[in-house]
């Protein structure tokens, strides 16, 4: 439980939320640049399936990884500098990459930007926690999360347009120039808090306590109460499995498959992902509302059923005698476009769960979830592609991609599976469901074994 924020002037408000917003649009547009110019990254790298893979994973490794230690800054600190140190970071990485000629270069910019990235989302969804009334957050986080994605869109065809009709030093040399024009912006205008408000404080109803994190003691202790709440593993586990596929899809996987594996053309197969994003953008809404009218069957409503559209629909395409047809490439789409909308719901189970004073570690440890299992689903693509001899994009075919994706399936069952078991959990903790017993104390005694053990 949390406590509301007092309310600032609504444009002072809007606008914090508005230029925090922006930022997180340049972020996914930063964080999904290589979406598009798969192939030019190839030829310019000389990059084969796996070393193209890699740059995404990295990218991902380092989101995921930086996840926590940015929520336990977020907590000691609050979002405005970490917002503006993740820009400064990103446009970093985009000017190197923008000059990078070789692998080794390109992995450092890679790196830069995964750093930078991590800290963006969970800084705007600090700037929510502290701006806006309580019972409005789950709608926020929604809206939030639905504007940032297009930035898919902008990776899409005007970064392809860009990079053709100018060149690549040109087309990331720009990200770079926005990535400095919001990390100014940022820094003039995002605030830890409204300005009738002193600190970032809640009341921890299990104890009572009034608390402010001031110390790195503070933050350890946040760590350990966030993670040992089952509440925020079913979250980690809700963010692990419902968005990554849709991630590999839409940061590398997606266009190569439709062009090289389905036969589309370019611009059919930028069709089909910018529907991707526009799809997520509907669902969104939908999700945001029956999560907050139906807080106590979030996983069972909307989590376990996103996960089974999603696998359901990727088995038919994988089965398919052929090319699939063009409708059931955007039926895909839209199956896979509702794991980002879903992955948000595991912010409403880390608000719901843990006092503000250490949200955003938790929301750290939650949201490092969904890219972890985004990187292992892009490696394992990748691997499976280059052990089938089709590592190239000449080599590349869609009997090699239907394979490669079938490494999608042991991730969505094992994270079904914690998902169900931390849910299970998470009701014992708040009372709603009795704890399960072991057989042998369920088991009745004996009447007879009762009468021999009386005094």
């Amino acid at each position: 439980m949390t406590s509301t924020p007092q309310l600032a002037p609504n444009w002072r408000l809007w606008l914090v939320w508005g230029v925090s917003v922006a930022a997180y649009i340049v972020s996914v547009t930063n964080r999904t640049s290589l979406s598009a110019v798969g192939a030019d990254a190839a030829v310019r790298f000389d990059a084969d399936a796996s070393t193209l893979s890699m740059f995404a994973v990295i990218q991902l490794f380092v989101y995921g990884a930086m996840q926590i230690p940015v929520g336990l800054l977020l907590d000691r600190f609050g979002a405005r500098p970490i917002v503006t140190a993740g820009m400064a970071l990103m446009a970093t990485g985009q000017l190197v990459m923008a000059l990078s000629t070789d692998v080794g270069t390109a992995i450092i910019a890679r790196v830069l930007l995964g750093a930078g990235d991590a800290a963006i989302f969970p800084s705007v969804l600090r700037v929510v926690a502290t701006w806006f009334p309580q019972q409005r957050a789950p709608l926020m986080v929604q809206l939030t999360g639905i504007v940032g994605q297009t930035g898919q869109l902008l990776a899409l065809l005007p970064m392809a347009a860009l990079l053709h009709a100018t060149s690549w030093t040109v087309a990331f040399g720009s990200l770079a120039g926005l990535g400095v024009l919001f990390t100014i912006l940022t820094f003039a205008i995002v605030r830890n808090h409204p300005p009738s408000s002193d600190a970032d404080v809640s009341v921890n109803t299990e104890t009572g306590a009034i608390a402010v994190v001031r110390s790195s003691a503070d933050l350890r202790q946040g760590f350990r109460e966030s993670w040992g709440h089952p509440g925020t593993r079913l979250a980690f586990w809700s963010h692990f499995t419902t968005p990554f596929a849709g991630t590999a899809f839409v940061m590398l996987w997606g266009f190569p498959f439709l062009t090289a594996g389905e036969g589309l053309t370019p611009a059919m197969a930028s069709l089909v992902l910018s529907a991707f994003v526009v799809f997520g953008m509907l669902v969104g809404p939908v999700m945001g509302a029956l999560s907050s009218r139906h807080p106590l069957r979030r996983s069972r409503m909307l989590v376990l059923p996103t996960i089974a559209i999603q696998a359901v629909v990727w088995l038919v395409v994988i089965s398919w005698p052929g090319p699939a047809p063009l409708w059931l490439l955007f039926a895909l789409a839209l199956a896979l476009a509702t794991g980002g909308p879903a992955s948000m719901i595991a912010f409403d189970h880390a608000r719901t769960h843990n006092p503000s004073h250490r949200l955003s570690t938790a929301t750290g440890i939650v949201n490092g979830g969904g890219f972890i299992a985004g990187l292992i689903a892009i490696f394992l693509i990748g691997l499976a592609m280059d052990l089938q001899g089709a590592g190239t994009p000449e080599t590349y075919s869609l009997e090699a991609f239907r394979l490669a994706f079938l490494t999608q399936v042991p991730l969505w069952i094992l994270g079904a599976a914690l998902i169900m078991l931390e849910r299970r959990r998470t009701r014992v903790r708040m009372g709603l469901d009795e704890p399960r017993t072991r057989r042998r104390d369920r088991r009745t005694p004996d009447p007879d074994e009762q009468s021999s053990q009386s005094p």
